[in-house]
């Protein structure tokens, strides 16, 4: 087992390849700010790669073993593929070359509490949620997001080594690598398909999670998702279940009700018996799940219930996910990080109940296995949608699939009677869109790609 010792300075220069990442450059200004030599490399430049030049790390453009120079410890993103040059070159010296998902798992014991969000939706969500309530109580907590937070302007917070907060992806099975005190499942779905088998293998994959965790440990989970019923036998340590009108449940959602704007209030019937109310400043059912496990999460590690229902109420979202973008003729531009149907299908759901006027989704698919292995899904989730533009696939990390286009989808589509046509790109929808649109429409662009270029395209085309 890989092991790091933050204080002891064994791995002094530090080479990341894949820095420009949303968690790897989260990973890279945190070991910078304590103390450590960090350099790295990117595909090209980002904004992500030019905020790392600006905190004073040296980032070089393009991957080749040229980069490798002499580096105590060696760390990549699963995005790299075992022939690139640099990953190569790397191997070949006597240093220990690891995943992120290793190196995360080894960070995460330096800490004395740490909390680790799990699920297949509402990571990023969550983790901002308890991030946000954690900044405002006596803790000073070290954050690694998926996403930008006001609170702590951008993707990272360095605090104290007595706790961290991250998410827990469980692609590649890094999960089976964390050993946070606190653990989190949100839920558990079909994902991340060009790496596992079936859901049985991720369900697996969250089990051997569980059972490498502490006997002091506390999970917390949703007990309303089906999947998340299949793992409870490997849970260690203390089991503490929520849900929505769940009896069953330790803490349960119930009297929930939503403002004409679609933000959820509920009170939540605490493990005791009491009762305390919640009001939250986003919408949609599904956030008064990820509001519920950020909730117990830090009430669990000593904030009071006060702290807590003020800023959760606070709390306005992350980038990208449900994001009002502008307004065009008085028709709102959204944009969404959603990529899963199941995801799709909830922020669709929400925003259908309070839309006055059409709701124009525009979706980007995200790589062709995703497209290809969750087709039928994909034609079914947009179902509150009245009209569905969808674009070319955003290959991401994979190579080109001639046997997947997104005209297929449409096409599928279309056959059952839905509205959805294909516009392969941003300039050409931007334009279709900003013909359509009339007053109190709503348009929303969804994807894990780069969906929210389009909605700031068309919001500066007004």
């Amino acid at each position: 087992m890989f092991e790091f010792n933050i204080n002891d300075y064994k791995y002094k220069n530090i080479h990341m390849i894949g820095i420009g990442g949303i968690s790897m450059s989260g990973i890279a200004i945190l070991l910078k700010e304590n103390g450590y030599n960090i350099t790295g490399s990117d595909r090209q430049l980002s904004e992500t790669s030019k905020n790392l030049i600006n905190n004073g790390i040296d980032v070089l453009i393009g991957q080749k073993k040229e980069n490798i120079k002499n580096p105590d410890l060696v760390i990549y993103t699963d995005a790299i593929a075992d022939s690139n040059e640099e990953l190569i070159a790397a191997r070949k010296l006597d240093v220990p070359v690891v995943t992120r998902g290793v190196f995360l798992g080894a960070l995460m014991r330096n800490y004395k509490n740490s909390i680790a969000i799990s699920g297949s939706h509402g990571k990023s969500t969550t983790t901002s949620m308890i991030s946000k309530i954690l900044m405002h109580s006596s803790k000073n907590p070290s954050i690694l997001l998926g996403g930008e937070l006001d609170e702590i302007d951008g993707n990272v917070h360095v605090g104290d080594k007595d706790f961290l907060v991250t998410e827990a992806c469980e692609y590649k099975g890094n999960i089976k690598y964390y050993y946070p005190s606190t653990v989190i499942i949100l839920n558990i779905d079909e994902d991340h398909l060009d790496f596992y088998k079936d859901l049985n293998q991720i369900i697996e994959t969250f089990k051997t999670y569980l059972r490498n965790q502490d006997k002091d440990s506390k999970t917390i989970l949703n007990l309303n998702e089906e999947n998340n019923k299949l793992i409870l036998d490997a849970v260690q340590g203390e089991l503490i279940t929520y849900g929505q009108d769940n009896k069953d449940a330790d803490y349960n959602a119930t009297n929930i009700t939503f403002d004409e704007l679609g933000k959820p209030r509920f009170d939540l019937i605490m493990k005791d018996g009491s009762v305390e109310h919640f009001e939250l400043s986003i919408i949609g059912r599904h956030n008064i799940n990820n509001a519920c496990a950020a909730i117990i999460s830090t009430h669990e590690n000593g904030v009071d219930i006060e702290t807590i229902r003020k800023y959760l109420k606070e709390y306005k979202g992350l980038d990208r996910r449900m994001q009002v973008i502008g307004n065009v003729n008085g028709c709102d531009i959204m944009t969404d990080y959603g990529h899963h149907p199941s995801e799709i299908k909830v922020t669709l759901n929400a925003l259908k109940e309070h839309t006055k006027g059409r709701l124009i989704c525009v979706w980007q698919p995200h790589t062709y296995s995703r497209t290809k292995t969750l087709f039928n899904d994909f034609v079914e989730s947009f179902d509150d949608a009245d009209e569905v533009i969808i674009t070319d696939i955003y290959a991401a990390r994979e190579a080109f699939d001639p046997t997947i286009n997104s005209k297929d989808v449409v096409d599928a589509m279309v056959k059952t009677g839905r509205n959805a046509i294909y516009i392969p790109d941003f300039e050409s929808a931007r334009d279709y869109i900003l013909k359509e649109i009339k007053k109190d429409d709503l348009v929303i662009t969804t994807g894990c790609g780069n969906p929210d270029e389009l909605a700031k395209m068309i919001v500066k085309s007004k």
